[in-house]
């Protein structure tokens, strides 16, 4: 896990990080969010509203990319809901991108 600046904050990431020699084509991965088990997301990294190379080309137009940096982008599709949905104490999060495999985290 790495943490972020704000105090009593983490960012998961996982389960393991692939360099772009790795990755291949990120356009042909495939990203499904369920919570409990039910389906909130399914799309294509190619569904993003800019591609991966735009946004590293406009991050580090501002600032300077060290090796290992990890850029987080939001998803491809919003999962947006009305009224809006909570997530409480119990319900677990999973998060499978085709082909790195799927990250699974319970809500404390």
């Amino acid at each position: 896990m790495v943490h972020r600046q704000k105090p009593r904050r983490i960012l998961p990431y996982g389960p393991f990080l692939l360099t772009a020699d790795e990755a291949g084509n990120v356009n042909d991965f495939h990203l499904v969010t369920t919570v409990n088990a039910e389906p909130w997301q399914d799309a294509k990294v190619a569904d993003l509203i800019f591609d991966i190379p735009t946004l590293i080309e406009t991050i580090s137009a501002g600032i300077t990319l060290q090796p290992g940096a990890v850029i987080a982008t939001c998803t491809p599709v919003g999962i947006g809901f009305e009224p809006p949905v909570i997530l409480k104490p119990g319900d677990v999060v999973s998060v499978t991108i085709v082909p790195i495999g799927t990250l699974e985290s319970p809500v404390a």
